[in-house]
């Protein structure tokens, strides 16, 4: 296949997804939503990637499921105890770095 098919089909991809988060935005900004309609649009987007992420976290890790879940339960506790978001992944990432070593 071409390069410009490629380059179309990029284009086209971009363009869908921009008139689909557009479009709604639109109608939704005119409308008076309650506070409660609007705290729960805002909480969405941490739903979404919460549903995309924590799968992931028991695949990338193979056969070692106890260090998935110790890194997991690190960063649960370290964003309990509201530490920063970096931290909080550093102390995951450390974790299941020496669960795998050990």
């Amino acid at each position: 296949m071409s390069e410009h098919y490629f380059l179309y089909v990029i284009l086209g991809v971009a363009f869908v997804s921009y008139l689909l988060r557009c479009i709604p935005a639109a109608f939704i900004s005119k409308l008076n939503l309650s506070s409660y309609f609007k705290r729960l649009l805002d909480l969405v987007p941490y739903t979404a990637m919460t549903a995309l992420v924590f799968p992931g976290i028991f695949y990338s890790v193979g056969e070692h499921q106890t260090a998935a879940v110790a890194g997991t339960l690190a960063a649960l506790i370290s964003a309990f105890l509201k530490a920063p978001l970096a931290l909080t992944v550093v102390i995951a990432v450390l974790t299941v770095l020496v669960c795998l070593l050990v």
